[in-house]
């Protein structure tokens, strides 16, 4: 398979609502998203989740790599998000130089089909909640900037490493995700 070209915020099919997965066609997907990850991960240092429609594919799938483990989700829905929320700073692979201040549920609980055909819930908390939300929500067609706290919510990569990140350059590190 192969790194794919990821669509950038103004791509309308960012927008678009993803299809169902048939489980055949979900390996290759899953295969270029793996290396798409891989090679946004080598080229911009940073990077832990990929949907589908980022590479032009309106299916229901997502590829994520967290704490050294890989989790392929086909067809992914939520069982239960809590009501406590927190606060931080997101980015995106379609618009790696902007970040956005979002609100997030603390925990969340997943209901998927692993690339196998194996059904699989997950529950995860802190930074893995939020990715996982962030990714549903491109399944969507819901961006990080529809979810901006307030209007100054916006923030170039450059001005939040000088304000916020002490010149870390991950917003993992800055939520005490990295």
């Amino acid at each position: 398979m192969a790194a794919r070209r990821i669509l950038q915020l103004g791509d309308p099919l960012l927008r678009e609502r993803s299809a169902p997965a048939r489980l055949g066609d979900a390996g290759a997907v899953l295969a270029d998203l793996r290396d798409t990850l891989h090679e946004f991960q080598r080229t911009h240092g940073f990077g832990r989740g990929i949907s589908a429609v980022q590479i032009g594919e309106l299916t229901r799938v997502i590829y994520i790599e967290v704490d050294g483990a890989a989790y392929s989700l086909v067809n992914p829905e939520f069982v239960s998000r809590s009501e406590e929320t927190f606060e931080l700073w997101d980015d995106c692979f379609s618009f790696p130089d902007l970040l956005v201040r979002v609100r997030r549920s603390v925990e969340v609980q997943l209901r998927y089909t692993d690339e196998h055909g194996a059904g699989r819930e997950l529950t995860a908390n802190g930074a893995v909640s939020e990715l996982l939300q962030h990714e549903m929500d491109h399944l969507d067609g819901i961006l990080a900037i529809d979810r901006g706290v307030d209007r100054n919510s916006l923030c170039t990569r450059e001005e939040w490493k000088r304000r916020y990140a002490g010149g870390s350059g991950t917003v993992a590190a800055e939520c005490g995700f990295a």
